[in-house]
């Protein structure tokens, strides 16, 4: 009988409403698929949505996550740059320039066998001067393949086209390539003709009536008017929404056997919010 393990992943986790909703829902989703092990991207989980801290990292390991991967904004606090250091339960995206803290891969133990979890970020509609992500993945896995075959990457990116050719790049080669990032679930999930589970876009977990987790009313005078006045500011009101993905693993080969999307709208999580939360 072919033996398989389930990673359940959570998008992006926006804020102090994407924390308790978290908090709220992993280990019963964990249980409702049966999943072996919780993977979530953390990097908007600061409070203000940008960025992560020790305090949001200790938050994901008390309620389940073997590991958080992150983005783009994993340099905003700077106590998360020692604390990177020291953490294995932590990654940033591998292709950062060298001599920046912290690795972009982390290895775990599921039910007996070796996990590794990869992290990197796209170039295309980014900022940041990153090397290409094409070639540090494939560099990298020259590496971890000598550790295992299963490989779960989370590929933070802008562009859905990016994110599909490195789908592509990678199939047959590891077992999930998941796009974070954009924080609107895409409904592509499928397994890969080479056999890697793949979606664009996993989404994200917070405010479900916001712009991606922010209010509406701030973004909006960004769009209208070309005014950005002030920090945009985490919406903590309304329905919540928690988005991400099972998948199941052929521990043998490293291949995926499936991937399940999951959604959840939640109305009561925000008066679970204190004023300290909302402020």
């Amino acid at each position: 009988m072919v033996k398989t393990i389930k990673l359940l992943f959570i998008g992006d986790v926006v804020g102090q409403p994407g924390l308790i909703t978290f908090g709220k829902w992993a280990s019963k989703l964990k249980e409702q698929y049966g999943a072996d092990a919780i993977i979530v991207n953390g990097e908007n989980s600061a409070k203000n949505g940008r960025g992560l801290s020790p305090k949001t990292l200790d938050f994901f390991k008390h309620h389940g996550a073997a590991v958080i991967t992150s983005g783009n904004h994993v340099w905003e606090n700077r106590e998360l740059h020692s604390a990177i250091k020291q953490r294995e339960d932590v990654i940033r995206p591998v292709n950062y320039p060298a001599g920046c803290p912290g690795k972009g891969y982390a290895f775990i133990e599921v039910c007996g066998y070796t996990v590794a979890i990869v992290n990197i970020h796209g170039r295309v509609f980014v900022r940041d001067l990153l090397d290409c992500p094409f070639r540090g993945i494939e560099s990298l896995l020259t590496f971890i393949k000598t550790k295992t075959n299963i490989i779960f990457v989370d590929f933070h990116a802008e562009a859905t086209a990016e994110k599909r050719a490195m789908g592509f790049f990678l199939d047959g080669k590891v077992s999930a390539v998941v796009g974070t990032h954009t924080h609107v679930p895409t409904a592509d999930e499928q397994v890969l003709p080479e056999g890697t589970a793949y979606i664009t876009d996993v989404g994200y977990v917070g405010a479900l009536n916001s712009v991606i987790g922010m209010q509406a009313e701030g973004v909006l005078q960004k769009f209208l008017y070309a005014q950005h006045l002030g920090k945009f500011t985490v919406d903590c009101r309304g329905a919540m929404e928690l988005n991400g993905v099972c998948v199941e693993i052929n521990t043998e080969t490293g291949l995926a056997v499936a991937i399940e999307r999951i959604r959840i709208i939640d109305h009561e999580v925000s008066g679970l919010l204190t004023q300290e939360d909302r402020t």
